[in-house]
Order: structure tokens, then sequence, then C-alpha cells
């Protein structure tokens, strides 16, 4: 699935997001044919809106407008193949005055699933967090949460998590909270 044109020119070591990982193909033993992880400018909102699309349809995501792929670009970790492909991403929103974070809007294109993507993009999520001070991070789920859980997360209660983001959550999804401490 293409949905991002390559980018023009690699940024600059100094311009660089801090974010920014080696390859996959630069790390032995990993599956996953070269993507890297950086942070979403507001340019990537279409490829971000096509990348959630058909999981919106399956009910896996929830629906949000272009304008907030844009308006929140900053929040977004993407997993870009070196061809400019957008393989995966995932969102952290923080709730300073909690020192709480939200995982939202996590997808990974199903020819990259099971490629090791979605671990890398939850890692990262997991530093940006550490380095933003963030205590706790939450994320509702329709699915299993295995990645999550697997990677520290457990079940949580939304008394626990940020109010905005717990009173957002749609009671007719049946969504699973989980959290973790950072």
């Amino acid at each position: 699935m293409t949905t991002a044109p390559p980018r023009q020119a690699p940024p600059s070591p100094r311009t660089r997001d801090p974010l920014t990982l080696p390859t996959l193909s630069e790390s032995p033993g990993l599956p996953g044919g070269g993507a890297r992880v950086r942070t979403a400018l507001p340019g990537d909102a279409e490829a971000l809106a096509a990348l959630s699309s058909p999981f919106v349809r399956s009910g896996a995501l929830r629906e949000r407008p272009l304008s907030l792929y844009a308006d929140r670009a900053s929040d977004f970790l993407l997993a870009e193949s070196p061809e400019g492909t957008l393989d995966g991403c995932l969102g952290l929103r923080a709730y300073g005055a909690e020192r709480a974070g939200v995982l939202y809007n996590f997808c990974v294109a199903g020819h990259r699933q099971g490629c090791g993507t979605g671990a890398r993009l939850l890692r990262a999520a997991l530093a940006k967090a550490g380095s933003r001070s963030l205590r706790t991070l939450f994320t509702a789920t329709t699915g299993g949460g295995d990645l999550f859980l697997r990677h520290g997360f457990t079940v949580g209660h939304p008394a626990l998590a940020p109010q905005a983001w717990a009173r957002s959550l749609d009671p007719r999804r049946n969504a699973r909270i989980l959290a973790r401490t950072v």
C-alpha cells in the first residue's frame, strides 16, 4: 500500500528528529525491510488518514477528521519505508497536569503486520513518553491488546486515566483500558 510520496531529501543530521531510529535493515536479526520511525509532520496528514482508513472501516479505530492528523502531527510516530511509504503509525497525546499519556490510532499496514513494525512504534512511543517525563501511559483497545501486554501494559481503569480522554471514550465500542508505568 503506497500512502505517501517519497521525501524530497533526508533531513540533515542537525534537524533530524531525535526519535529517528536505525532502520530495521541496520538492526541485525530484525525483520522488516528497512523501515524507520520518525515524528510526523503536518504534511503527513493525508497519508495518516489513508493508512488509518481500513482500520476505521473495520471498526478497529475511531474515525478522525483529516484536520486532527494535521493539527496533532507531532503526536504521531510513523514507521516509514525507505521508499517513503507509511507502514504504520501511533499517536501519543500527553496530559501534562496528570503526567500521563494516551496512545491512540495505532495501526500497521497489512503487509507489515508480523514484521516487528508495531513493536518498533510502541518502543519509540515508550521512549518518547519517558523523555517527556510522563509517569503512566494508557490506551484503549477493542482487540486482544497482545502487543501492549507483551510490553508491560496491564488492564487499567478509566478513573485512573486522564479524565478528558476517559470521557471521550465511546462505551458502545466496549474497549479495554490498558495502562503501563513509564
